[in-house]
């Protein structure tokens, strides 16, 4: 009788929970959420409006879900299917647990995008016909894709989007792309693209390795781009390289089709006359292994960098399993998460083996050695095109896995994936209800400017610790080929947690001074009580 009841509140939990299975405990916990989304999720990006756009390609046939009204896509130049009756895009309803075909006209296959400032999702480039598109989608309800004609002046294939300080977006390099060009453009803008000579330093031939480079907006309003295995700081309005940094240790390739995954790390104490940023990258796989398809060890290593250090030098990490297509996203209370991937070969059609079905918590205050947490394993390969976000409930939906030129469900090791699962971090374990804060206020959709003062009202089931309270306010990124686009956690600076009666606290919060910090649009605010996060609710950064 004392082991049931000790257990009771995690039975109560999984009862209340009636999707297929569940595994795990307080090192996470997956659910199932859709046997079939009828497509591969191979880019998702959450909009403010708690639904999740997710989208694959449309040059392959058809995908198994039909579109509604008896539409069709039509296109005399396909090579694959000139009649095509189904989606290749779906709206995801976080709350409710439901989805709905959306259409797209032209081929969005391995395309980039960013949410912009008034929350439209903003999408660039693809295959063939779309190569030079630019599509929008709004989060509104039954809204659909929009899409806006040659609006980019070159062709925009495996390229990276990043939002900046003016509302803008930038669109950076692609496949044989040393350049960059912006989104919206001014009007010297619209003839030819911007050259960028490092991504011509950082081809390697026959493999490239500096496709979807990793690239992060710096706190001084520059941009730190990643290709291949080296790093600069990029002033993009003049188009000069600030500084270079040390190659990563070990110089193997980061990037596709190498495929490791990075992250800004979360930035803190930002009422400092100067705020420090540090990069992390992970996994990867060595030099050589894509134009040898030899199913090579991917990397197990992980490597950090001050950014801001005028120093700056790598320091190096082992993580606990090898990676390559792997996904990495900052959850809200700063730890990252690493999902998804292989143990073998590099991305690309059927260049992978062996799944890594452990996600692992990486904790940035930990001390070397010690900073990684193995999480419980998914059932389901994450392979080739295979993506994870964060929604607002402090989740991380999962969802694609195709390493195959077509759909194909039977006689593969790694069938074309279509389910849809969560995993539900440690912090949601219900050993973790009573330290979890609640958000009263600001209501959802509250409008904040920069360096303003906000009042958080949050209320907890059972004792507040004052000293290990804080707010945090996170970019929902744009995610395809183990790459978080965008993706950006600020931890906001905070006066005295003052009592308001046995479970309600109060809290003065202070926005980041400026947009070089946090660009104008939409993020999710969560307070932090004890490492663990509330549910978070939409602000709009002016």
């Amino acid at each position: 009788m004392k082991t049931t009841l000790l257990h009771l509140p995690s039975i109560i939990f999984l009862l209340s929970l009636t999707l297929p299975f569940l595994s795990g405990a307080a090192n996470g916990r997956w659910q199932l959420l859709q046997k079939s989304i009828g497509i591969v999720a191979m880019h998702m990006q959450l909009l403010n409006n708690d639904r999740v756009i997710i989208f694959d390609r449309t040059d392959f046939g058809l995908s198994n879900l039909t579109l509604p009204n008896g539409r069709c896509r039509h296109d005399p130049t396909e090579k694959a299917l000139k009649t095509d009756c189904t989606a290749h895009s779906v709206e995801y309803d976080v709350a409710s647990n439901t989805f709905r075909a959306l259409f797209v006209q032209t081929d969005v296959w391995c395309s980039s995008g960013s949410a912009v400032a008034n929350g439209t999702l903003i999408q660039t480039g693809g295959f063939s016909d779309g190569e030079r598109k630019v599509r929008m989608f709004l989060p509104c309800n039954n809204c659909d894709w929009h899409e806006m004609g040659n609006a980019l002046v070159t062709r925009r294939w495996y390229s990276t989007n990043h939002f900046l300080p003016d509302g803008r977006q930038i669109i950076i390099g692609g496949r044989r792309q040393y350049n960059y060009e912006f989104h919206p453009k001014k009007q010297s803008e619209y003839k030819n693209p911007y050259l960028l000579p490092f991504l011509v330093q950082t081809n390697d031939k026959g493999a490239e390795n500096n496709l979807y480079p990793f690239v992060f907006l710096n706190v001084d309003g520059n941009l730190f781009i990643f290709a291949n295995n080296r790093a600069i700081l990029f002033n993009y309005r003049n188009g000069s390289v600030l500084r270079t940094y040390p190659e990563i240790p070990g110089g193997d390739p980061r990037c596709y089709p190498s495929t490791g995954s990075a992250v800004l790390l979360p930035l803190r104490n930002l009422e400092a006359p100067c705020v420090e940023a540090e990069v992390l990258v992970c996994g990867g796989a060595p030099r050589g292994a894509f134009q040898r398809r030899l199913f090579s060890p991917a990397l197990d290593s992980c490597a950090r960098i001050k950014i801001t250090d005028p120093k700056a030098t790598w320091t190096v990490d082992t993580m606990p399993r090898r990676r390559v297509m792997g996904d990495m996203l900052v959850l809200p209370n700063g730890d990252v998460l690493i999902i998804n991937g292989a143990h073998l070969g590099t991305a690309g059609w059927e260049n992978a083996k062996k799944p890594v079905l452990e996600p692992v918590i990486y904790k940035p205050n930990g001390l070397v050695g010690s900073r990684f947490v193995l999480q419980c394993a998914t059932r389901i390969p994450r392979m080739y095109h295979s993506t994870a976000v964060l929604v607002r409930d402090g989740r991380v939906i999962v969802g694609g896995s195709n390493p195959h030129v077509k759909y194909v469900f039977s006689n593969v090791t790694y069938p074309t994936e279509l389910r849809l699962e969560a995993f539900s971090p440690y912090y949601l374990d219900p050993l973790y209800s009573h330290l979890r804060p609640v958000i009263v206020s600001p209501s959802s959709h509250a409008s904040m400017r920069h360096g303003e003062k906000l009042r958080m009202v949050f209320e907890v089931n059972g004792r507040v610790v004052p000293e290990l309270v804080t707010a945090t306010m996170l970019a929902p990124p744009f995610n395809t080929h183990s790459f978080s686009m965008n993706q950006r956690l600020l931890v906001l600076s905070r006066g005295k947690v003052r009592s308001r009666g046995n479970s309600s606290c109060e809290v003065v919060v202070t926005a980041p001074s400026s947009p070089l910090l946090a660009p104008p649009g939409f993020y999710l605010l969560f307070a932090v009580h004890q490492d663990i996060p509330s549910e978070g609710v939409w602000i709009r950064m002016h």
